[in-house]
């Protein structure tokens, strides 16, 4: 009887003895069940056990059918007496499970919302007073140096290396402080990036702390402090994104979500410095008197780095300061990039706090040569011809001569025209694809992809921006000549393209990857295996398994749909062109004060402003395309 109850209650075992527990056991809804079953049936069961031992005593005249019939009612009403337990059980739990649950839940709403909170209340007023700094810094009539600028920025590159150094040491090695990985955020390609504008930002700093020791007897020495401690910042800081940008920490949000804001504000902050300096440093104000007198006092908006260095009396004590400052300026745009990759892995990570998920849609996405070719040999025709042209602008500028500063001019709108037309005719032809395309639409919330959308369109708002101030001074002045005309329709040329690539990667960033199967891998073998079973010609061939063959996959089972490769060659060809469009103002293109129809209609200082604030967000925008465009690709 005991093993056909231990049958019908799935093996339940007998709870000890309340007697033996001197404090309040915690019991579990199958202890519960068992010491209803207890309680209620195994009295039953004794009161009818003596019945029938009764009745044995009493006289012979029961059967051994009536035995039978009794002992399968006994089992049968032990059934019931289960089931009903079982639904009372399940009652009650279910009256008293949803409380503690909603209770529960609400207290981690409301940590939630007080880590969101206080992380944001740290990170608007860290950026305003850095806004407030660096505007302040950049006019010398104002009493605040570059030095104070330089102070500010080490205090918050050490609070943050030191809260990283916590967070790696201490809250990642607790106990079930990671329960969750986000498969979506940080790619290794996006890593990957980081780690190679980390080693230039590294170098960057190497170069200034040559430069600025040369002039440490007449300089301030918070000018060599700043690159060493931001040196060991971004080699912690890449360390730290590597190993976990992945993470959804489960413990410490409050904290968590406060460190990992103040590494998005430090981020921001160094980025936005080194975007003034930078483009302090391009901006070179025409000479023209009415500017002259309205500088009298030495205090002109558009002084630039190199030329304070010339005005002051400090002079480097090596002959190599020279060449250690174009160094560090040409690697500018490496750590310009570096600090917005490691603020967009930052911000994934801030919203993975405390995020539960599940890793089971996560798709494994791989790159093969072999899918595109089209593709990449027509956009690195259009990187040589870009590198070239870009080659002979700078030169030709550079000599300061009109007729070759025109020349040159005609010749980079040229190539930014039919390089954009391509681009333009591409993203076209993607769009229709993906109108055809039958997979899915990524469902359910993604931090990378909303962050990915949302840095396209707000970082292609500075491009947009330019364009627009370039399409109103040209009409506005009217189209006089050739660089007039092709300035005009470059910037009209470049609003469309913006259109539709941008649409172009929103689509693509939504679909769901192709999945790959292994049946036509198997069906490739079994057919294989089964033409040498059956033709004994074969039998002695020399036919191997796919698998130890050193072609890919992908040629024995045929070439992908032309829709997935035609795909391919797109994001292949758009990738390498953005490549090209990020380099030219990048490394210090700028066809927008070489031609001077923007200031001769904004005047110079509005022109010089639209054109500083635009710049950094359009050559972000080429870069992150980059990026977009490489996921598509093996998305598709």
């Amino acid at each position: 009887m005991t093993q056909e109850l231990r049958v019908s209650d799935q093996n339940f075992t007998f709870p000890p003895s309340p007697n033996t527990h001197t404090h309040t056991h915690t019991h579990t809804l199958r202890e519960w069940r068992w010491y209803r079953f207890e309680d209620a049936g195994l009295l039953q069961m004794r009161d009818r056990r003596r019945t029938r031992r009764k009745r044995k005593k009493g006289g012979g005249d029961c059967s051994s059918n009536s035995i039978n019939m009794t002992t399968k009612e006994d089992l049968e009403a032990i059934e019931n007496q289960i089931s009903t337990i079982q639904c009372h059980g399940e009652t009650a739990l279910h009256h008293t499970g949803p409380g503690l649950a909603h209770g529960k839940l609400k207290t981690v709403e409301k940590g939630r919302n007080w880590g969101w909170l206080l992380s944001g209340f740290i990170s608007l007023n860290i950026l305003l007073l850095g806004i407030a700094i660096v505007s302040g810094s950049v006019f010398n009539q104002i009493q605040i140096s570059s030095s104070h600028l330089l102070i500010f920025l080490i205090l918050l590159v050490i609070l943050t290396t030191v809260w990283m150094v916590y967070y790696k040491v201490h809250t990642s090695r607790v106990h079930r402080a990671v329960l969750y990985k986000d498969s979506h955020a940080g790619p290794v390609w996006l890593r990957a990036g980081l780690v190679l504008f980390g080693v230039c930002s590294v170098m960057m700093d190497i170069f200034k702390i040559i430069y600025y020791a040369g002039r440490m007897h007449c300089d301030s020495p918070v000018k060599i402090a700043f690159p060493v401690v931001q040196a060991l910042f971004v080699i912690v800081q890449t360390y730290v994104l590597w190993v976990h940008a992945k993470d959804c920490v489960q413990i410490q949000q409050i904290i968590t979500r406060c460190g990992l804001m103040l590494t998005l504000s430090t981020n921001l902050m160094v980025w936005m410095t080194a975007v003034t300096e930078e483009s302090l440093h391009q901006t070179v104000a025409p000479m023209d008197p009415s500017y002259n007198s309205s500088s009298n006092s030495g205090h002109s908006f558009n002084g630039t780095i190199q030329g304070r260095a010339e005005d002051s009396e400090c002079k480097c004590s090596h002959n190599l300061c020279d060449i250690f400052e174009k160094a560090f300026y040409y690697l500018y745009p490496f750590n310009i990039e570096y600090s917005l990759f490691a603020s967009a892995l930052a911000y994934v990570m801030w919203k993975n706090v405390g995020r539960q998920m599940d890793e089971h849609h996560s798709h494994k996405l791989r790159f093969s040569p072999w899918d595109v070719l089209v593709g990449p040999v027509a956009g690195l025709i259009v990187l040589v011809a870009g590198l070239a042209t870009f080659v002979v602008y700078e030169v030709d500028v550079a000599q300061g001569d009109p007729k070759k500063t025109e020349r040159a001019l005609i010749m980079h709108y040229i190539m930014n025209i039919v390089a954009i037309i391509l681009m333009s005719i591409t993203c076209l032809i993607g769009c229709v694809i993906f109108r055809m395309d039958k997979r899915e639409q990524v469902s359910g919330k993604n931090p990378t992809r909303s962050l990915d959308v949302g840095l396209l369109v707000g970082a292609s708002l500075g491009q947009f921006l330019i364009c627009y101030f370039i399409i109103v001074a040209v009409l506005a002045s009217g189209v006089m000549g050739s660089t007039d005309g092709l300035n005009l329709a470059c910037a009209v040329l470049t609003v469309i393209q913006l259109c539709l690539q941008n649409a172009f990667l929103i689509k693509g960033l939504h679909r769901e990857p192709f999945i790959e199967t292994e049946t036509e891998t198997s069906s490739v073998f079994a057919n294989v295996m089964a033409v040498r079973e059956r033709d004994p010609e074969r039998r002695s061939s020399s036919i191997v398994p796919t698998h130890a063959l050193p072609i890919p996959l992908g040629i024995l089972q045929g070439r992908l749909s032309w829709k997935r490769r035609v795909l391919k060659e797109i994001c292949a060809f758009l990738l390498l062109c953005n490549v090209i469009l990020w380099i030219m103002p990048a490394f210090g293109a700028r066809p927008q004060f070489d031609n001077t129809v923007g200031s001769d209609v904004y005047e110079f200082q509005t022109w010089a402003a639209v054109v500083n604030i635009g710049m950094p967000f359009g050559i972000f925008y080429r870069l992150h395309s980059v990026a977009s465009l490489f996921e598509v690709c093996l998305t598709s």
